[in-house]
């Protein structure tokens, strides 16, 4: 007889090498023993790994986060479904304070949130609900357009979103006014025409590339910075309010992005 495959192993295994399970770790063993180069991390560990350190702005303090960590359920699987509960682990880190002006070294166990867990049937209980797929919660990496309907006026508005696999969203918009207006990581809208000033190009320099749009030319003459120090402090001003801007301060932020 034909011997029935294990269809829920692409997502089961999958999940185990996330959260570095028992099985998981039985598995590379296994593997190990067969000659085979496995590597032992788990997907949490090469993730907090990738990340880590986290440096402020001018590199004088960093945070390191390593050996994840998950607690027992507080309740089992019947349970949540019994009382509409999420199925779920505490996960702990173990974060790492630096400063590298002192020298000072801090070490602490941190909770990082509760962490949905899969069941063995390859599903998850969200809010007591078994669900396979978990609705995705960010778009994947790319750029994306979308044209929406303004409600106070009969004029749609453009959008063009870049996501990148890591770092700041960039998002364009031609609002009802016909302004371009772009957004740094969903912060406050700004002229597009402020960034491109902090990027280092001249209002002569915009003309002669987009002298042909409109909208372009618009947003030209409602922006006010003069030149690349006064866009790169208006930016600082948007992203940091409350924070006294230097020219240094801002510069540091824009190349995060």
């Amino acid at each position: 007889p034909l011997e029935v495959p294990q269809l829920l192993s692409l997502q089961t295994d999958s999940f185990d090498w996330l959260v570095g399970n028992d099985k998981w770790n039985a598995a590379v063993e296994r593997r190990r023993s067969e000659g085979e180069d496995v590597s032992s991390k788990s997907g949490l560990q090469e993730i907090f790994e990738e990340i880590s350190p986290i440096e402020d702005f001018s590199e004088t303090m960093s945070l390191s986060f390593e050996n994840p960590v998950f607690y027992d359920p507080k309740y089992t699987v019947d349970e949540c479904k019994e009382k509409d509960f999420t199925y779920s682990a505490p996960l702990y880190v173990s974060a790492e304070f630096t400063n590298n002006d002192t020298g000072e070294i801090k070490g602490q166990t941190v909770f990082m949130g509760d962490f949905p867990l899969m069941t063995d049937k390859g599903t998850f209980i969200i809010n007591g609900t078994e669900r396979v797929v978990v609705s995705q919660l960010v778009r994947s990496p790319g750029v994306y357009f979308e044209r929406t309907a303004d409600k106070t006026s009969d004029k749609d508005i453009y959008t063009a979103k870049l996501i990148p696999s890591r770092g700041a969203w960039l998002e364009f918009e031609i609002d009802k006014r016909d302004m371009v207006g772009v957004r740094l990581d969903r912060k406050r809208k700004q002229n597009v025409t402020v960034l491109l000033k902090a990027l280092g190009w001249t209002n002569e320099q915009i003309r002669e590339e987009f002298g042909e749009y409109e909208s372009m030319m618009l947003t030209l003459e409602k922006d006010h910075t003069q030149g690349q120090d006064d866009a790169l402090l208006d930016i600082y001003r948007k992203l940091r309010p409350g924070e006294p801007p230097t020219r240094e301060a801002a510069q540091t932020l824009l190349n995060n992005y």
